[in-house]
């Protein structure tokens, strides 16, 4: 293994043991055990590192849930069902990989200082909408619309992040799996008995006689 597999690695490993904003080049060297400067060497910056690996940790996370997925979600599930079920295991993550979700959003606060960042996570932003999309609708990534990532990849993204803050804030207060799908249940519902009664406002008044003008 070269010096910058094993920087990610050690990288990675203070990540989840410090988090984002207390571990140092240092630690990191020190972890992968090479030369501090070999961090400048191979990155642009220890952030830049530290973003790169936290990435890794993602896949790495990404892997081992899909996989426990596989062996627990049943074949066919209804798409009301699914829904439910794979909240209920990614609730679940919230606890055993806490420290994976708490360095995310210690990173998320550095964006602005540190463009390349930002950039680094925008490139990635893309795949996780796709995977996600991918994901709740039972199919393969390479199938998932460019249209369908933007809008119902981004709908799931805005969700997990939303849980995710909850949950490391006040996990008492927060929804479970069952709580979240009712609420979008009856939101949908909502709306859709919105939509009927404007059809059938707009119904009537297509109906209704128009008034002829007189004149004088």
């Amino acid at each position: 293994m070269g010096n910058r597999e094993a920087l990610l690695l050690g990288a990675k490993r203070c990540l989840l043991e410090k988090g984002y904003a207390g571990t140092t080049a240092r630690d990191i060297a020190a972890a992968a055990s090479v030369s501090l400067a070999a961090i400048g060497y191979h990155f642009s910056s220890k952030e830049a590192l530290l973003t790169e690996a936290l990435l890794l940790a993602f896949g790495d996370w990404d892997q081992e849930f899909r996989a426990a997925l596989n062996s627990t979600v049943p074949a066919n599930l209804g798409p009301v069902e699914r829904f439910e079920l794979i909240w209920a295991r990614l609730i679940e993550t919230f606890e055993t990989h806490r420290s994976l979700w708490v360095a995310n959003f210690e990173l998320f606060s550095q964006m602005d200082r540190q463009p390349e960042i930002r950039r680094m996570l925008g490139n990635n932003l893309q795949l996780a909408r796709t995977g996600l999309a991918a994901l709740f609708a039972d199919q393969e990534e390479s199938s998932v619309t460019e249209h369908a990532a933007h809008t119902i990849g981004t709908f799931h993204h805005v969700l997990l992040t939303g849980m995710i803050a909850q949950w490391l804030i006040d996990p008492d207060h927060a929804l479970s799996a069952r709580e979240l799908t009712d609420a979008l249940l009856r939101v949908v519902a909502g709306m859709q008995t919105g939509k009927r009664a404007s059809r059938s406002k707009r119904s009537v008044k297509a109906r209704l006689p128009r008034k002829s003008k007189t004149r004088r």
